[in-house]
This record gives C-alpha cells, structure tokens and sequence, in this order.
C-alpha cells in the first residue's frame, strides 16, 4: 500500500513474440512473394511438366491393351505426381541448399524467429506451388486427353489426401536431402539425379506395365511410385487396374506408405537438418 491508500500499479508485461504458427504463416507469404517474382523461375517451374506431358503423350496416344485408357491419359497422372514431387523434394532440396551455403540459415538462426515457422514457411510455399502446378497439368489432361473429372466425392477425398501426404512426404525428404550437397554449385547435381532416376522407375516416363518388377521394387520404397499409383486410381477408370503390378489401385497401401514417409522424412530432418555448412563448423 502507498501513503494514499491505493495499491501500486503493476508494470504491464512485455508483449509476446507471436508464436510459431503465427511466424510461419508469415513466413510462407513472404517465400510466396519472392518465389512469384522470379519471372523466369516461375515460369519453369510451371511450364517444365506440361510440356514433358505434351510431348510424351503427342509421341505416345496408342490404346493400352485391356486398359480401357490411351497412353496419353496414362502420362497425365504421372506428370501431376512428377509434379508434386518436383515442386516440394527438388524445390526444397536445392532452395534450401544454397540458402546455407549463402549463410541465410545461419542469419535467421541469430534471429527471435522460431526454428518451426522457417520450415512451415516452406510448406506453405509448396504447398500453393504443388497445388497450382496440379491445377494446371489437370486443366490440360482433361482438354486435351480426355481425362475425365472423378464423379464421386469419394474419389475427390482420395485426391486431398494423396495430395497432402504425398506432397508432405516429398517436402521433408527435399529439408533432409538438402544437408547433402557442399555447396550451392553442388544442390542441382547432387538432387535432380536421384529424383530423374526416381521418375524412371516409378511409371513416370515408362508404363508401369513395361517396368520390370525387380525395378518397380526399388521404386516402391519411395513416394513418388504410390502418388502416381493413387492419381491414376483417382483420374483414370477402374479398368486401369489391370496395368498396375497388383492389379489394384492398393489405396490402403497407399495411404500407409505415403504416411510412413510423412513420419520418416520428419526423422530425417531432425537428424540430418544443418543451419550452416560443414566448413563453417
């Protein structure tokens, strides 16, 4: 109490740093903003799987035997998983690469910013990019090569959750494959191999009926041979089933695989995850 009677005022707390969520959201705007204003990278990154899928399926429009579907309608399934995988694995494994190398990390590491809202940043950027780059390689498939649209919303369902865990999956494998590289001279190399070799042998480029199985194996212990497994399920008829090398879309599988690679890519990161380069110390 004072001399007056009345009790002292209390000092009004110091405002609190928003939280991680609050700075990620943020921080996915600003890697947004940036992404959109590099004119040349935005249109590569858009225009690289339609016209991949423009040319395979001009080359490729013969009927597949006993499938109910042409070669072309095969390859448009396969460029939006490509995609998918394209614009989170390779994207962040590169981008994240040479943001160390430039001791960005390292900068933003020094700041209040919590560690969670730099990677849910880039989870929103992959997100918006993976979803447009979708949109677009759907809009094309279905004027041109007569995909149809799913009728059902049971099969739109399947679409939202292959989409998210695939792209998910695909994201943090990109965060843990970027402590790979040297440097940023390397990140190209060192990630743009194992995800071409990757397409190869997950029905990409090739139909899956024309794989050997010894390399569909390999395959199948990434994410990239279940999303195009599960896209096909989703944009082609049931009589497709016949290519696949079960004989059925396997959507259970799946959603294990894809969900398992969720859970391991995040192992990955916290384990492999760097904010500066070895040299650095």
């Amino acid at each position: 109490m004072t001399a007056t009677g009345t009790r002292p005022r209390t000092q009004a707390p110091a405002d609190r740093l928003p939280g991680a969520f609050a700075v990620g959201l943020h921080r996915g705007a600003l890697e947004i903003r940036q992404f959109f204003r590099q004119r040349d990278q935005v249109v590569f990154t858009f225009a690289f799987p339609v016209v991949l899928l423009f040319l395979f399926a001009s080359i490729f429009q013969d009927d597949v035997r006993g499938s109910g579907v042409t070669a072309s309608q095969l390859y448009v399934p396969a460029m939006m998983a490509s995609g998918i995988m394209s614009t989170s694995f390779q994207s962040l494994g590169i981008s994240i690469a040479v943001e160390r190398d430039e001791k960005v990390l390292r900068r933003l590491r020094g700041t209040p910013m919590p560690p969670a809202a730099y990677f849910l940043g880039k989870i929103w950027l992959v997100l918006v990019t993976g979803f447009l780059e979708t949109a677009i390689l759907l809009l094309v498939g279905t004027t041109l090569y007569g995909v149809d649209l799913p009728s059902d919303a049971g099969r739109w369902f399947d679409f939202g959750w292959i989409f998210v865990l695939g792209l998910t999956g695909c994201a943090l494998l990109g965060i843990a494959v970027s402590s790979v590289p040297r440097s940023a001279r390397s990140a190209s190399s060192v990630v743009v191999l194992p995800f071409l070799v990757v397409q190869f042998i997950s029905g990409v480029y090739i139909s899956i009926d024309s794989i050997p199985d010894w390399m569909l194996n390999i395959g199948a212990l990434f994410p990239l041979k279940w999303l195009c497994q599960g896209l096909r399920g989703v944009f082609l008829p049931d009589s497709a089933r016949v290519l696949e090398q079960a004989g059925s879309w396997e959507f259970g599988r799946i959603a294990l695989v894809l969900a398992a690679w969720c859970v391991g890519g995040l192992a990955l990161c916290l384990l492999t995850f760097r904010w500066k380069n070895r040299r650095d110390g």
